[in-house]
């Protein structure tokens, strides 16, 4: 756990950056709403204050221990909930122009009220899935960073976030524990979608063990990734529909789970 006064100190150790009153307000009034709309839709499962600002805030921006965000143009957030990890990131780099991708609107919504109650400027969120951003010309591979925080597994992270990153841009995959299992899963996808692994940075958070994977985006994302949503389970609907057609023929198949020593179908 780390109260606020353990957060500011750490942020300086970790950064070089000395919060002003308006950041720490900001950080404070940030906690406050999301645990306020956090009765109205689902945001978190965290609302002790001191829990928030050690697995929410100072996660977040983990991002900044390896980095100086002062310089970098813009960043993509794909699937951040209640805006992590860009917002912290965003109140201790103020100049950064952030845009964040959601597919719900209650979460968009909250984002826009947060936007305004911390009077945050260049920020931007999007209303949709992150398949149809990677397609869209106005945002693919327009962002010098992309980030996700999600518990998706890496191979499809990165077919959602690798496009919408500019070639010699990074997608930065915040990852817990098992981050080695996931990579080797994953290093055939993120060559295929135009990355190279660069950097595993392995690093802990009280205790816990925390990577930020550094993928380099080499080369263009061929054109028809990312694919529509449920491509990869479209052998799945065809073995269901196969069934729902077996059914229609005949009623008494499928045959009851355990029927003994039955002839096979075929």
């Amino acid at each position: 756990m780390m109260n606020k006064q353990e957060f500011y100190s750490k942020v300086t150790e970790q950064t070089g950056i000395e919060l002003s009153e308006k950041q720490k307000n900001q950080y404070q009034r940030y906690y406050e709403l999301v645990v306020e709309w956090n009765q109205k839709i689902n945001l978190t499962a965290i609302t002790e204050e001191e829990e928030f600002y050690s697995k929410h805030f100072y996660d977040s921006i983990s991002l900044a221990f390896f980095k100086d965000y002062s310089n970098v143009d813009n960043i993509c957030d794909v699937g951040s909930g209640a805006g992590f990890p860009s917002i912290p990131l965003k109140i201790l780099y103020p100049n950064l122009e952030v845009t964040i991708v959601d597919s719900l609107n209650k979460r968009i919504k909250f984002l826009n009220l947060l936007k305004d109650e911390l009077e945050l400027t260049n920020c931007n969120f999007i209303h949709a899935r992150a398949e149809e951003i990677g397609q869209n010309r106005d945002y693919r591979e327009k962002f010098e960073i992309v980030t996700a925080r999600a518990v998706a597994r890496l191979n499809v992270l990165s077919e959602l976030c690798l496009p919408l990153v500019r070639k010699n841009g990074y997608f930065l995959s915040l990852k817990a524990q098992k981050a080695e299992e996931e990579t080797k899963e994953a290093l055939n996808a993120i060559k295929l979608l135009g990355g190279k692994l660069e950097k595993d940075l392995e690093f802990s958070i009280e205790g816990e063990e925390r990577h930020i994977l550094e993928i380099r985006k080499a080369k263009e994302t061929p054109n028809k990734y990312p694919r529509k949503v449920g491509t990869p389970e479209s052998k799945d609907t065809r073995i269901i529909l196969e069934i729902i057609k077996l059914q229609k023929t005949n009623i008494k198949y499928p045959r009851k789970v355990g029927t003994p020593n039955k002839k096979p179908l075929y």
